[in-house]
């Protein structure tokens, strides 16, 4: 499996975590994948062999060539059917929410064709340049020029909401909303109206989800062989609770994370 990442142009940073790459031969990409939560926003062009994703144990749909992947609060399985090259772009929480008018919330736990969110003629010639392109510097080049020609420049983050999100990544998911908000406790409505507005769920939910990727890359890293010592380095209040959060996430336990075959994709996202 061939994995990278790039970093975005600086005016682009503030919204785009980074750019990645995924290539894997079609003679290793059969296993189905266990997909982990990590509260961000992609937008991702799949150009080799499509891919499933299940909606129940026996069911799959395939997921859209050009489409972006919204917030997710559980874990999903995708299988590629073939050779996997993919390019795709990772919003910071509350990125993607400034290049479209589509309420971020109405994107969760769903891929999302891009046609649906841009005018389908504009996203059409976007999706051949993307095919067509030389390599990735060039695609890079491409959906640069595409996300700043969508950029709004009158619509600026909810300042409450970007201070959140950088306190909760900060804290790796632990920092409470009262001392977020320093005491002013009328602004918490107003912070979970918009929160699920720009980010597509609410901060309690996303600081779980970041507190476990916390976790997740301690148990990867192999920072320690202690559950028990990951569990209250991530600030759990003990195992049981590290227990159950990271079952909730990823659908099994941590003591089977690591050697389970269908982690494979997620473990490489995620280390």
């Amino acid at each position: 499996m061939n994995y990278q990442t790039f970093q975005p142009h600086q005016d682009l940073e503030a919204l785009v975590s980074c750019y990645w790459t995924l290539e894997i031969p079609a003679e290793y990409s059969a296993e189905r994948q266990r997909i982990v939560p990590d509260g961000c926003i992609e937008m991702a062009f799949i150009l080799g062999d499509d891919i499933k994703r299940y909606t129940s144990l026996d069911e799959f749909i395939l997921q859209p060539r050009a489409m972006v992947l919204g917030q997710t609060l559980a874990p999903f399985f995708i299988e590629p059917t073939g050779y996997v090259n993919t390019f795709a772009i990772r919003f910071y929480p509350y990125g993607f929410a400034n290049f479209v008018t589509t309420p971020i919330e109405q994107l969760a736990n769903k891929e999302t064709p891009l046609t649906s969110l841009f005018d389908a003629s504009i996203v059409n010639t976007l999706e051949r340049n993307i095919i067509n392109a030389e390599g990735t510097k060039q695609r890079i080049i491409i959906i640069e020029k595409f996300l700043l020609e969508r950029l709004n420049e009158q619509s600026t983050i909810d300042t409450i909401v970007k201070q959140t999100v950088d306190a909760l990544l900060t804290s790796n998911g632990t920092a409470a909303i009262t001392t977020i908000l320093k005491e002013d406790l009328s602004k918490r409505r107003q912070l979970e109206r918009n929160f699920k507005k720009q980010i597509g769920v609410s901060p309690k939910q996303l600081g779980k989800v970041i507190r476990l990727q916390s976790a997740l890359k301690m148990l990867l890293n192999k920072e320690t062989d202690s559950l028990t010592k990951i569990a209250y380095e991530s600030d759990y209040f003990d195992q049981a609770h590290f227990n159950k959060d990271f079952k909730e996430f990823t659908g099994i336990s941590p003591t089977a994370f690591l050697s389970n075959e269908q982690m494979a994709l997620s473990t490489l996202f995620y280390k």
